[in-house]
């Protein structure tokens, strides 16, 4: 295990659940960095240490996503003494974080990470969700600067990864079976998508991205959505703010006229609220682009993991939004939209049909039949 020093203070707060998995991260960063501490519990109310740093919100800060989380570009400018990990799934991190009133009272930092995470023996439900140790090796590098001294953390932590596959890619021997396997239900985000498919408004969005050495943080640069329930859509390209990065046409796939010439970010986001109704919900690919709207201050309402439906559905990764139109065998449909955006509203589309097709096929043949807009017969009628 390799050790580094580092200015900032982590602490670590661990879910038991997590302390029995054997491929956890949080102790990993723990003994790798001296200047650390790792505390296992759920309610820490009464705890002397936590109750010791809360105390000073000015130098502290928790790692955790947010409305209301500063970026690291923020927390940069005025960067804590101490940095509070919340580890373990996110379910159970965000229930240890919503046990404990100490942290809400705490400022957060919210971060995008550079790339997708390594953790490829532990399912993420999001591109932007990553490891733990993978997070604080992000947010001290950013932070204190040196972000190559803080990567050679990573070092065990890809070991064990490449490790773990390859000794599943070689084992001989039977695989583990469960004693009892209960029968199969949906998943909840696919009955979720089945039921609410009339009030769903499908989204996906680029973004004007630039280095992170940089220092400018990511703004909306083209925002598509549909309800498909209807057919309607809604596209807007908006005029960067500020200057445009290098790589944005080629990723977006549009011209730097087209985005320069696009409409204001004030006006894109006015018709895109108008286009939503009341008791609508998002349904995404990942969180990016909800992460975007925010930093714009967008009010945005409850939202579908799409990507984590398609995944348990699929049970297996699902690769980008195209592959898993295809793994599912979502229908052909056609770009309406342009550019890279326009190609993946599309399978986007083709997904959320397929998913919510099979959530249907999984219903009960009355409720099936009212869903559909069938009205089944009265009892004791001559139908």
């Amino acid at each position: 295990m390799p050790r580094v020093d580092s200015r900032t203070h982590v602490v670590f707060l661990q879910h038991p659940r997590e302390r029995r998995v054997a491929i956890g991260t949080a102790r990993m960063a723990h003994l790798s960095l001296p200047n650390s501490e790792l505390h296992v519990g759920v309610d820490f109310t009464g705890h002397a240490r936590l109750a010791e740093l809360a105390a000073r919100p000015e130098r502290v800060a928790v790692l955790f996503p947010g409305e209301e989380a500063m970026s690291l570009e923020e927390a940069r400018a005025n960067p804590p003494e101490t940095l509070i990990v919340v580890d373990g799934t996110w379910p159970l991190a965000r229930k240890l974080v919503k046990t404990n009133p100490l942290l809400a009272g705490l400022p957060r930092i919210g971060f995008v990470p550079r790339r997708p995470s390594n953790y490829r023996i532990r399912a993420e439900p999001a591109d932007h969700c990553v490891s733990t140790i993978e997070a604080v090796v992000e947010v001290l590098g950013l932070l204190e600067g040196g972000q190559e001294r803080f990567d050679t953390l990573l070092g065990a932590f890809d070991f064990m990864v490449d490790t773990q596959l390859e000794r599943q890619s070689t084992r001989e021997g039977p695989g583990r079976k469960r004693l009892y396997k209960a029968p199969w239900r949906p998943p909840l985000e696919l009955r979720s998508i089945a039921e609410d498919f009339e009030h769903l408004v499908l989204l996906y969005a680029e973004a004007n991205a630039h280095p992170q050495e940089e220092n400018l943080p990511s703004e909306l640069a083209h925002l598509v959505a549909v309800r498909p329930s209807t057919g309607e859509r809604l596209e807007a390209v908006l005029a960067p703010r500020q200057p445009l990065a290098r790589s944005t046409s080629l990723h977006v796939e549009l011209s730097e006229a087209e985005l320069l010439a696009g409409e204001s970010v004030e006006s894109g986001l006015a018709r895109f609220q108008a286009f939503l109704r009341p008791g609508d919900k998002l349904a995404v690919w990942t969180m990016f682009a909800l992460d975007l709207l925010r930093r714009d201050g967008f009010p945005v309402p409850e939202a579908v993991n799409v990507r984590l439906a398609s995944a348990r559905a699929l049970k297996q990764k699902t690769g980008g939004v195209e592959q898993a139109a295809e793994l599912l065998g979502g229908p052909r449909l056609e770009p309406w939209a342009r550019g890279r955006a326009g190609r993946r509203i599309a399978a986007l589309e083709a997904v959320v049909r397929a998913l919510a097709e099979r959530g249907r096929a999984t219903e009960p043949p009355a409720r099936r039949s009212m869903a559909q807009g069938h009205v089944p017969p009265e009892r004791g009628g001559g139908h």
